[in-house]
């Protein structure tokens, strides 16, 4: 299984506490796609941001069957996020209020007869 070592940066500016250095944050997560689909983008922000940021994937993506480890440089203590993902046709899903500080492993799987993405959480 090919796994991608991704890093977020949240910046200084989402947080009142200040950065510490190299601290991984509680927030870390894998992400496992079982949608069918390979996921092109990743975008994760906290709750209260109205802008997505950058792709987290950069110019990697997770096939189907793959993972991703998602990895917080620190600074942030916030628990509740917000997760979309871009397939490689396009389509979009979003996962909010995801809680980070209680999960190590976010699985996505494709509902074919609802139509829908759903999240299951370790």
């Amino acid at each position: 299984m090919l796994r991608s070592a991704l890093n977020l940066t949240i910046l200084a500016a989402m947080t009142l506490a200040p950065l510490p250095v190299l601290a991984q944050g509680k927030q870390d997560f894998t992400l496992v796609n079982r949608t069918g689909y390979q996921i092109d983008e990743v975008y994760v922000g906290p709750v209260s941001q109205r802008h997505w940021g950058e792709d987290v994937m950069g110019k990697d993506s997770i096939g189907d069957g793959e993972s991703a480890d998602i990895s917080f440089n620190g600074g942030s203590k916030a628990c509740k996020w917000d997760i979309k993902v871009v397939y490689n046709d396009g389509d979009e899903s979003e996962f909010r209020e995801v809680n980070l500080c209680n999960v190590s492993t976010v699985t996505l799987f494709w509902n074919r007869k609802a139509g829908t993405t759903r999240f299951v959480v370790e």
